[in-house]
C-alpha cells in the first residue's frame, strides 16, 4: 500500500529517545528517515542499555525503519556534504544542546540559505533560550521538575517515574505533530520554517486538566496510587490471585457494579448514590469493595465486569498485555530480522489507514550501514569519490 508521507526526506541528527522517537512515527508513515551519525554513533547505541541479543533494545525500538549514514560533521568537507543533502530533504530533526548547531554551522539560518523549503525542528530540554537552556535534560530530571512525580506513587510514599520514559517521549509526540503541521503550511507558502519542541514544556501540557484545576484556584494535587481524586470508586483492587481495575465514572456503572457484587444494599446506601457521595465517603466505601473483590480471582470477576457492562480490566504485566486479542486482531507486534540481533519483535503502529494494519518494519541500520548507497543515491558521487570521502575521515 502506499503511505502517506513516502515522499518525504528527513535528515536525523537526533540520538537515545527525544530526538528520535518523533521520526520513528514518521518512518512508519512512509518517510524516508536517514540518520546522519558521527563516527562515534548514537549514544543510544550502547548495548547495556536495554540489552537484546547484545545490543541496545532502545536502538532497536526508535530506529526502525531508518538508514544510518556517518558523516563527520565537524570537519568542513563533512559540512558541505550535509548540505547537499539538506538540498534534497525536506525535514532535519536535532536533540543537541543549545549552541551546538551553530557550532556545527547547521542552524536553521545557514540550513535556511541552502534550501528555502528545509524545515528544522529542535527537541530541547527547556528551549533554547533562558535560564535554565543549558541544563541537563534526562527524562527523569525532566518528570520531576515538571511536576509529575508529585502525582505519580502511592499516598505518603515517595514519589516515582512513570514505567515509560514519557518526558523523552513527549519530544518525539510533539515534534512528529508540529512537523505535520510545518509539512502542511510549506506546501501552501512554499518556504519552510523552524520548530522548537521543549521536553518541559511538553510534559507541563500533558498535565491537562490537573494543572488548570490548581492554576485556577484548586487544591494542590497530590500522589493518589491507582486511584482518582474525582471519581470513586476508580482504582486497581486486589482479587485473589491479582489486581482487578475498575472505574465506574458515570453512576449508571456504580449501579452496575453493585449488580455484578451481588450487593444491592451499596446501590441503595444513601451514602454512596451518586459520584460526590461516593468521593466524600471513599474512606468507607472502599474498603467495603476491597473486601469483597479479594473474594474471587481476576478472571471471574472480570467475567461477571463484562457481563454487567461495568469498565474493568486486568492489571496485566507485558506477556499479558501483548496477549489480549486487539494486539492480534489490529497487528500490533511487528518484527524484523537484524543483522547481528537476530529476529526482533517490537510495538506496531498504532495509526492505521484505510482500515488496514500493514506497518513498514525494516531492521534498525548498523553504524553507516547505507553511507556509500546514500552517497550513490542522493548525491551521485562516484566509487572514487566516496573512496576519498572514507580516506580522509569524512564519511564512514
Amino acid at each position: 500500500m502506499s503511505f502517506p508521507l513516502q515522499d518525504v526526506r528527513i535528515l536525523e541528527l537526533g540520538q537515545i529517545i527525544a530526538g528520535t522517537y518523533g521520526c520513528q512515527i514518521l518512518s512508519d508513515l512512509g518517510a524516508e528517515v536517514i540518520k546522519i551519525e558521527s563516527p562515534g554513533g548514537d549514544l543510544g547505541r550502547i548495548p547495556s542499555v536495554a540489552p537484546v541479543n547484545g545490543l541496545s533494545g532502545l536502538f532497536l525500538t526508535y530506529n526502525r525503519n531508518k538508514k544510518s549514514m556517518v558523516i563527520d560533521l565537524k570537519s568542513q568537507d563533512g559540512r558541505e556534504l550535509f548540505y547537499s543533502l539538506v538540498k534534497k530533504a525536506d525535514i532535519v530533526i536535532d536533540n543537541f544542546r543549545p549552541g551546538v548547531l551553530k557550532r556545527l554551522e547547521v542552524d536553521y539560518e545557514t540550513l535556511k540559505a541552502v534550501n528555502p523549503r528545509i524545515i528544522q525542528c529542535s527537541v530541547t530540554g527547556f528551549g533554547s533560550s533562558g535560564e535554565y537552556s543549558n541544563l541537563p535534560a534526562l527524562d527523569i530530571i525532566i518528570q520531576s521538575i515538571s511536576g509529575h512525580m508529585s502525582i505519580t506513587g502511592e499516598e505518603g510514599q515517595p514519589p516515582v517515574r512513570t514505567g515509560i520514559p514519557l518526558a523523552d517521549l513527549s519530544g518525539g509526540i510533539f515534534s512528529c505533530k508540529g512537523l505535520l503541521a510545518a509539512l502542511y503550511e510549506r506546501e501552501k507558502t512554499g518556504t519552510g520554517r523552524r520548530l522548537e519542541i521543549s521536553m518541559f514544556d511538553g510534559m507541563l501540557n500533558l498535565l491537562s486538566y490537573i494543572a488548570t484545576v490548581r492554576l485556577s484556584g484548586g487544591d494542590l494535587p497530590v500522589r493518589q496510587g491507582s486511584a482518582h481524586e474525582f471519581t470513586v470508586p476508580w482504582e486497581a483492587f486486589p482479587t485473589s490471585d491479582g489486581f482487578l481495575v475498575i472505574a465506574c465514572r458515570q453512576d449508571n456503572f456504580w449501579q452496575q457494579l453493585c449488580e455484578a457484587l451481588e450487593r444491592p444494599d451499596l446501590a441503595a446506601d444513601k451514602r454512596f448514590t451518586t459520584n460526590g457521595l461516593r468521593v466524600e465517603n471513599r474512606a468507607i466505601l472502599v474498603p467495603i469493595l476491597r473486601e469483597i473483590l479479594k473474594e474471587k480471582s481476576t478472571a471471574d470477576w472480570l467475567q461477571l465486569m463484562r457481563a454487567h457492562d461495568v469498565p474493568a480490566a486486568p492489571v496485566n504485566d507485558i506477556d499479558g498485555a501483548f496477549a489480549e486479542p486487539p494486539v492480534a486482531e489490529r497487528h500490533m507486534i511487528v518484527s524484523y530480522d537484524h543483522p547481528e540481533a537476530g529476529p526482533i519483535r517490537l510495538p506496531g503502529n498504532p495509526i492505521k489507514f484505510d482500515g488496514t494494519s500493514e506497518t513498514i518494519s525494516e531492521p534498525a541500520p548498523l553504524l553507516g550501514e547505507h553511507t556509500d548507497l546514500l552517497l550513490q543515491e542522493i548525491l551521485e558521487l562516484k566509487t572514487d569519490e566516496i573512496a576519498d570521502l572514507k580516506a580522509r575521515g569524512i564519511v564512514a
